[in-house]
């Protein structure tokens, strides 16, 4: 067993415990220790990708109890890989937070801090049932930081959150509960195990018990029909908390993912394909759906919370092809729509504030401070969610096509990518030139309206890019680890031998 895959979990929860208490004091205390919680677990993430990118699969039994009964936390390359894409944007969304905007509601930084616990767990978790409770308490979390500084608007998203979720949640509870009384057990690799022996009076259950779970990380993951909490929450929420939630939709994609390899995957016999059937169809229309929201939005960040639905549907397309090649085009395509939207949104707030009453409505002729860096800004922003050549956005594209052209569908999924990244960028031409292009300059001292942004106001947003021009600069070396993760998801026998063994080192 190695303690450094419990690590993770652990900071956040001891990070949100200590900034509980520390709440009487200064907030530049509680800031301060929350931007070092958050760094440590950069430096964990990055510690624990570096145990296994050679394959390595780490394993704890908490308390010392062998699976399939114990709680068993397993780190791999996919495992890792999330962590650090998730400790990477909740870094600069708290850089961002701790401007200013985390005073306006109570809790900010412990909320903050649980919901990392919430999702670092998720992504660790090698039990299902473990998986609905890091889910609960990330949604918990996550519906304090929604509402997080009041307000009509943001208050009946947040309900409309609350209710979907909660539903969500019961779905979950019925599918595990189901798996638990058919099969007996609720580990991962166990699951896995009996299902490729699965008898076939118990195969309708399973089935259906499988396909539950399916839609429910379809729904924490916004996929269609089961998408439309996702824009008011999203373009509601602060800023912050906003690129934040870029990585909840990932979590629910992240679900379909393993429960497709691990326990639906080719070496299941009966149950094989299981999830895939429906994926891809449901992907595509999710893109194509969502780029109608992205056209028809009227205010810039309901449109950024539209194009993390079209992300969405280009991601699980990108799964939904099955093979070594999709699945790491999706995995390279990953955290780029993940950083390119968390800087989309920390990028609107700026421009938001900027113009004064009218916010960040989608209207010509309105004034503008300070338009020529922010315009700047949102060029390269434009450019990545767009998917143009050079960046990271047209690389993850190119290997989703490429991946696509051996499947029986790759006429539909050459179309739905093709067409949607057209309309991507009309749409976003369009809201620059509404933004930029067609507004005036605001007179200092106008309307009592900041004309100048300062440089630490956009630096969260600017890391957000520069990680996305890294994912270009170092396309090779993250291509080679996303195959090999794919790879290593498609041929479980190193997961299941490693969680499995567990029990006979405990019984020895």
């Amino acid at each position: 067993m190695s303690h450094l895959v419990i690590a993770p979990i652990l900071l956040p929860l001891l990070a949100g415990i200590a900034l509980l208490l520390l709440r009487p004091f200064a907030i530049e205390m509680r800031r301060l220790l929350g931007l070092f919680a958050v760094a440590g677990q950069v430096a964990l993430a990055i510690a624990l990708l570096n145990r296994v990118r050679t394959g390595d699969i780490l394993t704890y039994a908490l308390g010392g109890w062998a699976p399939p009964f114990g709680i068993v936390l397993v780190a791999d390359r996919l495992a890792a890989w999330m962590l650090l894409i998730t400790t990477l944007l909740a870094l600069f969304a708290l850089l961002h937070a701790a401007r200013g905007s985390d005073v306006r509601g109570r809790h900010f930084h412990v909320l903050f801090q649980l919901q990392l616990f919430g999702l670092n767990g998720a992504f660790l978790t090698g039990d299902l049932f473990n998986l609905f409770v890091f889910f609960e308490i990330l949604l918990l979390a996550s519906y304090g930081l929604l509402l997080h500084g009041g307000g009509r608007q943001r208050t009946r998203a947040g309900l409309h959150f609350v209710v979907i979720n909660l539903a969500g949640s019961t779905l979950f509870l019925f599918a595990i509960g189901t798996l638990y009384g058919v099969l007996g057990t609720l580990n991962l690799a166990d699951l896995s195990r009996q299902a490729s022996t699965l008898p076939a009076r118990d195969l309708g259950p399973v089935q259906s018990a499988g396909l539950l779970l399916f839609a429910v990380f379809a729904l924490k993951s916004a996929l269609l029909p089961m998408h439309l909490w996702l824009p008011a929450a999203y373009a509601s929420a602060s800023a912050s908390v906003a690129a934040l939630f870029a990585i909840m939709t990932k979590v629910g994609a992240y679900g379909i993912l393993r429960l497709e390899t691990l326990v639906f995957g080719d070496n299941t016999g009966p149950l094989s394909g299981l999830i895939q059937t429906w994926m891809l169809p449901l992907a595509l229309l999710t893109m194509v759906i969502g780029m109608l929201g992205v056209l028809a939005a009227d205010t810039l960040r309901r449109q950024v919370a539209y194009l993390v639905v079209v992300s969405v549907g280009m991601l699980l397309t990108a799964f939904g092809l099955g093979s070594a090649a999709g699945i790491a085009a999706g995995l390279y395509y990953l955290p780029h729509t993940t950083f390119a939207a968390g800087a989309f949104f920390l990028l609107a707030d700026a421009i938001a504030r900027r113009r004064g009453e009218f916010g960040d409505r989608l209207e010509a002729e309105i004034a503008l401070s300070d338009r020529h860096l922010l315009g700047a800004l949102y060029f390269l922003v434009a450019l990545l969610i767009a998917g143009l050549p050079p960046l990271s956005g047209f690389l993850g594209k190119w290997l989703t096509l490429q991946a696509a052209l051996l499947h029986p569908w790759r006429e539909w999924v050459i179309a739905a990518i093709l067409v949607t990244g057209l309309f991507g960028i009309i749409a976003l031409a369009r809201s620059g030139s509404l933004l930029f292009y067609r507004s005036v300059a605001i007179e200092p001292g106008l309307d009592d309206v900041p004309t100048t942004v300062p440089v630490r106001e956009l630096l969260p947003a600017t890391a957000l890019i520069l990680l996305c021009g890294a994912l270009v600069i170092w396309a090779g070396a993250a291509d080679d680890f996303t195959r090999a993760t794919a790879e290593q998801l498609l041929q479980p026998d190193d997961y299941l031998r490693a969680v499995l063994e567990l029990t006979r080192g405990f019984a020895s």
